[in-house]
């Protein structure tokens, strides 16, 4: 049952014989579904096509802040159409990242905003890139509306009766009190490699807070290797390092852990089956 939230099967760095050999080492893995996740409108666009061809695989479209410095309007649209495609499931990954600045920060904030409301208007869920602009990063989808009764009212309710935004921060980065104010407001929290790493005591100190019914497992691949294959290039099966590591964090069976968060992301991205 493992799910790998949030992967790159349309990363630009694969060939296409690069990335039919990937998708033969998912195929022989443990793993049972894989969201590949959009960060332009041609990754979109490959993610669909993904979930349309792959039974395990399941699509989010949308706009990295990297990439906003070639967003435009026409864009917006085309990312609408692909939402509405069979087994896209949430609008992402969006969001804000002060580290590179590889687009002006203005740009950043309009698009981000500009994805939100097209979130709202499709009552989908939203995946989040936020780096080195946690508070811009709530402020903003406070702003929207992303946590409103109103984006809680179109979904069910999660597992203690509170309202679920289904908002995901994906490789959440931030302290413990963030990771907590986050729930509070109706978000899911997803932790990648870097929980297995040595020094990695802030991300550990999340997961430790956390209930796991609020968690999911991601790789974030090709990116963020977990140990004990850091420095390697990361793929979807390798989502099983970072499960083993919550699992030890939480003093949990791997099997429990692995149902859980598996059971988590089905619910988040509303899959079904």
């Amino acid at each position: 049952m493992l799910f790998d939230s949030h992967a790159h099967i349309n990363n630009e760095s694969f060939s296409e014989e690069e990335r039919q050999a990937l998708i033969q080492k998912i195929e022989a893995s443990k793993l049972d579904y894989v969201m590949d996740i959009g960060f332009n409108l041609e990754s979109s666009a490959m993610a669909a096509k993904h979930a349309r061809e792959l039974p395990w695989c399941y699509a989010a479209v949308g706009c990295h802040p990297h990439d906003t410095k070639d967003m435009d309007e026409m864009q917006l649209l085309m990312l609408k159409g692909l939402a509405k495609k069979d087994k896209v499931q949430a609008i992402g990954e969006i969001g804000l990242d002060f580290h590179y600045d590889y687009s002006e920060r203005d740009v950043q904030r309009y698009w981000f905003r500009e994805q939100i409301k097209l979130a709202n208007e499709l009552k989908m869920p939203i995946v989040i890139h936020s780096r080195e602009a946690d508070q811009e990063v709530m402020d903003i989808l406070k702003e929207e509306g992303a946590f409103s009764q109103e984006r809680k009212g179109w979904f069910p309710a999660r597992y203690d009766g509170s309202g679920d935004a289904r908002v995901l921060l994906h490789c959440f980065s931030g302290s413990r009190e963030l990771g907590e104010q986050y729930v509070k407001l109706g978000a899911t929290i997803s932790v990648a490699g870097p929980v297995t790493y040595k020094n990695n005591r802030k991300t550990v100190s999340v997961v430790e807070a956390l209930p796991i019914e609020v968690l999911l497992v991601e790789t974030d691949s090709p990116y963020l290797t977990p140990e004990p294959f850091r420095g390697k290039r990361n793929i979807p099966p390798y989502v099983e390092y970072t499960a083993k590591k919550v699992a030890e964090i939480k003093e949990m069976e791997l099997e429990m852990v692995v149902e859980k968060t598996c059971e988590n992301a089905k619910r988040f991205f509303d899959i079904k089956e």
